[in-house]
């Protein structure tokens, strides 16, 4: 399998985390690829016709996008640890998973908006509406963690899923991204819990880096 990747980008690395969690990161080649929303790359489009990572290239050519097929299609493949569960958890995943993708959705709109868009175009109230989006995700990630007991180091994956990873992977582009935005400061629960599960081997080797 190959994974057209690039070192930035928060769902390669939700990607990267679960193959390190499962056991599968080995069987992944790394093929980094440059890839922005106005410069498309032919190597990917040829994979991938929407020009975005992460795209994973089976052996047989078959592509599957995006980050949440391919967590689905690696865990569907896991001889070990699964992080998608079955029954009401897989709802309860999915939904959390959802939200944190939704979160970065959110920021990296801001992103672009901050750093592609020339200056005199940028519109506030779009910058605006974005940081809402964040905020409110942020809120109820907030809440959801102080009502949980899972332990996100515990190795016996207690806690551990698909909606867990995405949360971290979504709180670490926040550090990397908008370190301004203190997404830790009202936030007791969310911050004890990022401090923990950032400790995940897994984690610590796919920190992203400019």
């Amino acid at each position: 399998m190959k994974l057209l990747y690039a070192r930035t980008s928060p769902y390669v690395r939700k990607v990267l985390v679960l193959a390190h969690e499962t056991g599968q990161a080995e069987a992944i080649e790394i093929v980094p690829v440059t890839a922005t929303p106005t410069e498309r790359n032919p190597e990917t489009v040829g994979h991938n016709p929407l020009g975005k990572v992460p795209t994973l290239v089976l052996a047989d050519g078959t592509a599957l996008f995006d980050s949440r097929v391919i967590c689905e299609y690696l865990d569907a493949r896991s001889a070990g640890r699964r992080l998608f569960p079955e029954g009401a958890a897989r709802w309860d995943a999915l939904a959390r998973q959802a939200l944190a993708d939704g979160l970065l959705d959110a920021a990296l709109l801001l992103r672009y908006e901050r750093v592609m868009r020339p200056a005199a175009a940028r519109w506030d109230a779009w910058e605006a509406g974005q940081i809402a989006k964040i905020t409110d995700a942020l809120d109820r990630i907030e809440a959801t963690l102080a009502g949980s007991r899972n332990d996100p180091e515990n190795d016996s994956g207690a806690g551990l899923d698909i909606g867990a990873v995405a949360t971290g992977c979504a709180l670490g582009y926040l550090d990397f991204r908008f370190p301004d935005l203190g997404w830790r400061t009202g936030r007791p629960a969310a911050a004890a819990w990022y401090a923990a599960f950032g400790r995940r081997p897994s984690m610590q080797r796919t920190t992203p880096q400019d």
